[in-house]
């Protein structure tokens, strides 16, 4: 069985506080892979205020700048996603409501989160793969903002935890800071995350 894994189609990524160029155009392509799946999974970043990734909170740093942390380097995002703030919501156009669970992620503010799986300090686990289990699904397909963090370590993750993990490439929106598109296009075949189109689904 399979479940589509819709990350992260919120405000804040679609011209809020952290927008991502061009992640508006892809919400008709994921609206309409979600009309394709019996099992759609949405996550939603939702942080606290005071969030330990968020440069506003350390004196003298500025966003993409980086810090180091107990569990690594953490870049330092603009404040986003806040909880309780519409730059939280879902997009109005997302087909959000055919979603049977929400993971919201980076809620505890000493760890950021982009994965659906685990959070950043790779110990604390969403209950997302207990999830997929319990309902007899073992492959997953992964759609959604941003393709080189949230999306990436999604689906790299899927894949650590046993699951086949296939990302629809022209349904994901990039940062790409520095070359991580690449990296992380580069990381997830490491792994054996596959790629495709939305035609290769759509077209069946």
């Amino acid at each position: 069985m399979k479940a589509l894994l819709v990350v992260d189609v919120q405000n804040g990524f679609i011209g809020g506080n952290l927008a991502v160029a061009g992640a508006n155009n892809i919400i008709p392509t994921v609206n309409r892979l979600i009309d394709e799946f019996d099992t759609v999974i949405l996550t939603q970043d939702y942080h606290p205020k005071d969030h330990i990734s968020f440069y506003q909170n350390h004196d003298g740093k500025k966003p993409f700048d980086t810090i180091e942390l107990p569990y690594g380097t953490q870049v330092l995002w603009n404040a986003h996603c806040i909880q309780g703030t519409t730059d939280a919501d879902f997009h109005a156009n997302l087909k959000a409501d055919k979603a049977e669970l929400i993971i919201r992620k980076g809620f505890h503010q000493d760890i950021d989160s982009y994965s659906a799986f685990m959070e950043a300090d790779r110990a604390t686990r969403t209950g997302l793969a207990g999830y997929l289990r319990e309902r007899g699904i073992d492959t997953v397909y992964v759609v959604g903002i941003a393709t080189d963090f949230c999306v990436a370590w999604t689906a790299m993750d899927a894949v650590a935890f046993g699951f086949d993990c296939t990302v629809i490439t022209d349904a994901t929106a990039p940062i790409d800071i520095d070359g991580s598109l690449d990296k992380a296009m580069a990381d997830m075949a490491e792994v054996g995350v596959k790629f495709i189109t939305s035609k290769d689904i759509l077209n069946q």
